[in-house]
């Protein structure tokens, strides 16, 4: 491809809309265009971005035995009314009506559509297992898009589902699926982690994200460094403390503390360590009658240590909590602990409630809490001396640095990470919703195993740019940049000499299957190479008509700090050699 035929439309400033890193070098390198809110144009140069990427998870998906189909953007209600997701999905499904006024869904995923092509063909265990996959275009109305491709509206995904006839053939066709990952996200050559996750509205048990490690990343990544451990802070557990509560060696006793409503301001004022305290979290679950009205409400009192953070996934697998739940009304508040929130505690209240401990502060003693009066904490609280026992010791917290290892190697570390890639086992709940069975070697109808397996095609391009880039623009990685190798001919107009040298060594590498651009514009040299810069090609070969006279031309891959001077009669050789061909 030569520059003046491909479209190169750099800014020198990114739009004000635009926040984190990736969505301003992906405006200001020309590759997306913004036309609407979360809705972006992918400009050519980005496309080739995407279709890179692509490409590489086409491969490794066919190699791993799936099969490609395309289901449409556009789907019948009815299919996800048989799932009841119409109308438990909320309002990022987005609803529309044809003409006829029937209702449809523009597809956020595919499961009920995949589940319903699979009870229409698959008939047999003969014809299991079938994994199929589709590339193709999801919208999700977030609510608040940004970060560009981080997080839009519309978006492309690659989904594949797996078909087994028990649950031992689908944890073999999920594992297949997850090693197949490792191959794809290892030839992007980003730096990433798999970890394990909880698998959140789709369902499931067995589940792992794929992240690319990113200090800008969303989602907190939780590994032990001395082992293969790795999960995401939500599924991460924190252990119960190995030694046993010490005894009580304080009263109970009432302090003034005016105007500090929180943990680290009572500990500040009382000179303790901000692991000595206890706040409280007050939930409340609601039971709903047919016709979704409120028939009996439970409030929890949750609590944990001053420096920790309560999980709400983990809180929502708790008995009682699976419902969901919500955090509880003033009213609610005042009618249990007959003050506002900010001096709550457990001691002495008005109403009793389910009290849920955090494992750490189940073992805690003489410890710190709200009086439930304002202005006011209480110090030297212990369990069972100054209250019962809580109803419940479970892990409710987030881990932090430093927490035990679940597989007891090391002590945990934590990171930041993009989430690219989801791999789910889903078992039946779409095949039992949906009535999609086969016949076993008895005759007789079973249900079919599933499994769910996403990347994120066009976040990823943006998770690479938030791991790979500089003050100068993006440095993408050989596998998904947009040109592999960039020819920078300086005023080949004004000499002939350059411009046969930089055609020479343009049609070479086209001739050796290198993805190369020619930039035949007449830039001047400093805009050039700024436009290159930005754009992230890593490989780029300078030809100007001093040094070729010199018999030499100039390369530098972009993480370079500076050019290296290579014979121009081995340019080829040497580009070839650094591109592994």
């Amino acid at each position: 491809m030569k520059a003046s035929q491909f479209l190169v439309s750099t800014l020198k400033e990114a739009p004000a809309d635009a926040e984190v890193v990736s969505h301003k070098l992906m405006m200001r390198a020309g590759m997306i265009k913004k036309l609407g809110a979360g809705i972006y144009n992918y400009m050519p140069m980005g496309l080739r971005v995407i279709r890179k990427v692509e490409s590489i998870v086409r491969e490794e998906m066919n190699r791993a035995g799936a099969v490609e189909l395309t289901m449409p953007v556009v789907q019948p209600a009815e299919l996800w009314q048989e799932t009841g997701r119409f109308d438990k999905m909320g309002p990022e499904l987005l609803r529309i009506k044809d003409r006829h006024d029937r209702d449809f869904v523009v597809q956020p995923t595919s499961e009920e559509v995949v589940t319903d092509i699979a009870r229409q063909e698959i008939r047999s265990y003969k014809q299991l297992p079938k994994n199929f996959y589709q590339i193709q275009t999801k919208f999700r109305d977030e609510r608040r898009p940004r970060f560009g491709l981080m997080r839009g509206r519309e978006f492309i995904m690659k989904d594949a589902y797996s078909f087994d006839r028990d649950q031992a053939s689908a944890k073999a066709s999920y594992q297949v699926m997850a090693q197949a990952y490792r191959k794809i996200f290892d030839r992007f050559g980003l730096s990433y982690r798999a970890v394990a996750a909880d698998s959140g509205a789709i369902g499931g048990d067995l589940s792992e994200e794929f992240q690319v490690i990113a200090a800008t990343g969303e989602d907190a990544i939780v590994y032990c460094p001395a082992s293969e451990y790795a999960a995401n802070i939500e599924k991460a557990e924190a252990l119960a403390p190995q030694a046993p509560r010490p005894t009580a060696s304080q009263t109970l006793t009432k302090v003034p503390t005016p105007g500090k409503s929180t943990c680290p301001d009572v500990a500040e004022l009382l000179g303790l360590p901000l692991s000595r305290t206890v706040k409280s979290i007050v939930l409340a679950t609601d039971e709903l009658n047919d016709y979704e009205q409120v028939t009996k409400t439970a409030v929890w009192l949750l609590l944990l240590r001053g420096d920790h953070d309560m999980n709400e996934v983990k809180v929502g697998k708790l008995p009682g909590m699976e419902g969901g739940f919500r955090f509880a009304t003033e009213a609610e508040i005042l009618a249990h602990f007959g003050c506002k929130p900010g001096y709550l505690g457990p001691v002495g209240l008005k109403q009793p409630l389910n009290v849920i401990a955090d494992r750490e502060v189940a073992v805690m003693a003489d410890w710190v809490c709200g009086a439930n009066e304002v202005d006011a904490h209480i110090t030297g609280v212990n369990w069972g001396r100054d209250l019962p026992e809580p109803d419940l010791v479970a892990d409710i917290r987030n881990v932090v640095a430093g927490d035990l290892s679940p597989d007891g190697k090391g002590e945990l570390a934590i990171e930041r990470g993009i989430e690219v890639g989801h791999v789910f086992y889903l078992g039946t709940k779409y095949s039992r919703a949906m009535n999609a069975t086969f016949l076993d070697e008895n005759g007789k109808p079973q249900f079919m195993e599933m499994g769910c397996y996403g990347i994120g095609i066009t976040r990823l391009p943006a998770a690479a740019i938030e791991q790979n880039h500089d003050e100068r623009g993006i440095i993408w990685p050989d596998a998904i940049a947009p040109f592999t190798v960039v020819v920078c001919p300086i005023n080949p107009d004004r000499s002939p000499e350059v411009k046969t040298a930089a055609e020479q060594l343009y049609a070479g590498l086209l001739a050796a299957g290198v993805d190369v651009l020619l930039d035949d514009r007449g830039e001047r040299p400093g805009a050039m190479f700024a436009d290159w810069e930005l754009i992230g090609v890593p490989h780029r070969i300078t030809i100007g008509d001093k040094a070729l006279k010199d018999g030499v031309v100039e390369y530098q891959h972009r993480r370079d700090a500076a050019a290296t001077k290579v014979p121009a009669n081995e340019a080829l050789a040497f580009v070839t050699s650094k591109l592994g061909i």
